[in-house]
């Protein structure tokens, strides 16, 4: 047992005999119907490298009455891939647990693991969560591959925001906070602002919830909390430890909100995310926490919401002329923009992407997904604003006369730019 757990190593050899086999959602399925008889090693690293293949974010085994459902979530939207019967899916899921030190006996309560799959070329790290459930014990797989990392230049960021991300990134001191749902692209956008400022002469810190990725060259630390070591706990640590820049994976409650604002405050640059729905709502967000407004006002720099919207198709998609309808739609949402925006001419012969849908992207018409943001930067003006304990309607207000961009609207320029559809950015944003 302990030789099989907490890592899987697959030869170069397997890894290209299983991505031949898996280029498309419908040859995977065929692949893991015809592999349903091999022994549970082989279907698991069929599984696990068809995944990565198909660039899935996770990997679902959902038991029914009779069979397991197998779905993976690619470009942020669930597909069905095929089912396997309950005695397969019994031996998968032992043997997945097996790899993530999780305990073969328990299957009354939630279990949490980890394990790694092991190529030649790199380590991806796989969360694993399993569930009791009606039908028996699910199971999903994170799959946190390496290659997610990206540089700051490959967010999709326009001019003029990537100039104010790069200026504010190099300040000294204060603090930058990243807003979104779950599975918005927070942490990769705080990875790729590390990356930016790593350098020799800084001493860069996180904590995190877990360790999603890991960075050369940075402190990694993960909370704990069974042990008592939490946000709050090792933040006051890691203040201690003299670091020029911390990453705070999550903020959740005051006295990490404090000790955050705190350092911000002393002289070291803070990044850290937050659940709020936009850039203007993370003021309210600190102050329901309990954070004074005295203290946000000075302490935070720049506040960022982002949502991810999927990349239309390059094998398939087309470039069109827009309907009177959605022109109308795009006249009304870009009318007012900042002269630094810099926008195709809006006219009735404007071309739209179009999709249509073909075996590279699955049938769905897009392939890869991108980032659109709104950020909003806190100056003297908006400090005495805050102590003033506005409204976030207020807020967004005063955000968007100082030329705030918002996250709709920057979905929409992605649509001019030729990268989305406008059906892609109102399923995201709401219409």
């Amino acid at each position: 047992m302990s030789d099989i757990t907490g890592e899987i190593s697959i030869s170069s050899a397997r890894f290209a005999e299983i991505k031949k086999e898996t280029e498309n959602l419908l040859e995977f399925k065929k692949a893991i119907e015809r592999s349903s008889s091999e022994k549970a090693t082989q279907l698991i690293e069929l599984i696990l490298v068809g995944s990565l293949n198909l660039d899935a974010s996770d990997l679902h085994f959902e038991p029914e009455e009779e069979k397991s459902r197998i779905r993976l979530r690619i470009d942020g939207m669930l597909q069905d891939i095929t089912s396997i019967s309950k005695p397969i899916y019994d031996v998968l899921l032992s043997r997945i647990k097996l790899l993530s030190g999780l305990k073969l006996n328990v299957s009354d309560r939630p279990q949490d693991g980890r394990f790694s799959i092991n190529t030649e070329n790199s380590a991806i790290e796989i969360r694993s969560s399993t569930l009791p459930a009606e039908k028996g014990e699910a199971i999903v797989l994170r799959i946190l591959n390496p290659k997610n990392l990206m540089e700051m230049e490959a967010l999709g960021l326009r001019n003029d925001l990537r100039e104010i991300f790069q200026k504010e990134i190099q300040k000294p001191n204060g603090m930058i906070i990243v807003t979104g749902p779950t599975g918005s692209g927070k942490t990769t956008t705080l990875y790729a602002f590390l990356k930016k400022i790593q350098k020799p002469e800084i001493k860069i810190i996180t904590i995190e919830d877990p360790i999603e990725y890991r960075l050369e060259g940075v402190s990694q630390t993960q909370v704990q909390p069974q042990k008592g070591y939490d946000f709050a706990t090792g933040l006051k640590s890691i203040v201690r430890q003299d670091p020029d820049v911390i990453l705070v994976g999550e903020i959740r409650d005051l006295e990490t909100v404090n000790i955050a604002l705190q350092a911000a405050l002393t002289g070291h640059l803070v990044f850290t995310t937050l659940h709020t729905n936009d850039a203007a709502g993370t003021v309210a967000r600190l102050v329901s926490l309990g954070a004074k407004p005295s203290n946000i006002g000075p302490a935070v720099n720049l506040t960022i919401a982002q949502r991810l919207v999927r990349t239309v198709c390059k094998k398939c998609s087309s470039l069109e002329k827009v309907s009177p309808k959605d022109l109308q739609k795009i006249t009304k949402e870009l009318k007012g923009l900042p002269k630094n925006v810099k926008l195709p001419k809006i006219t009735a012969n404007l071309k739209t992407p179009k999709i249509k849908g073909c075996a590279y992207c699955n049938l769905t018409g897009y392939r890869g997904r991108i980032g659109i943001y709104e950020s909003f930067l806190i100056d003297d003006e908006v400090e005495k604003f805050i102590l003033k304990d506005p409204s976030i309607a207020a807020l967004k207000e005063i955000a968007v006369k100082k030329g705030m961009v918002t996250i709709k609207q920057d979905g929409f320029i992605k649509v001019l730019e030729g990268l989305t559809t406008i059906e892609e950015v109102e399923r995201v944003t709401g219409e």
